[in-house]
């Protein structure tokens, strides 16, 4: 089975919006990428408002998951919890809900592979606290 791609906000915009410096980088990356592509409500909501209310915009979003292209992935009381426990150790990087439900979704998936712009964050989170992800692009 193949592996599953964690999908966060900076990589979703710069899809969806062909103005974004890293546009055809993230184009290029969903093109060769095999396997899933998964998401959470979270980034989902922080995707929608940061494109901003457009009904276009807000539109080409959605369809990546009616269409079937990414899977989204509901959150849990459970998965929750965990989220603010990692909101709790990564205080300093800052995170926030959004990298969290991801961070949790790596752990639950086993899958260590996110596509972010925010290298920042994602170079210090850990994979159930020891393993470093692997950044796309």
């Amino acid at each position: 089975m193949a592996a599953s791609l964690l999908l966060d906000t900076g990589a979703f915009i710069a899809l969806v919006d062909r103005r974004e410096r890293q546009h055809l980088a993230c184009v290029a990356v969903l093109e060769r990428w095999v396997g899933a592509v998964v998401t959470t409500e979270a980034v989902l909501t922080e995707t929608l408002h940061l494109v901003g209310p457009a009904w276009p915009a807000q539109r080409t979003c959605l369809e990546f998951f009616l269409r079937g292209a990414f899977v989204l992935v509901p959150s849990s009381v459970a998965s929750l919890r965990r989220a603010a426990v990692l909101m709790e150790r990564y205080r300093n990087v800052p995170m926030d809900l959004a990298d969290a439900t991801l961070l949790v979704l790596a752990e639950d998936l086993g899958s260590d592979q996110v596509f972010t712009l925010d290298r920042r964050g994602f170079s210090a989170y850990r994979v159930l606290s020891r393993r470093p992800l692997r950044l796309l692009p």
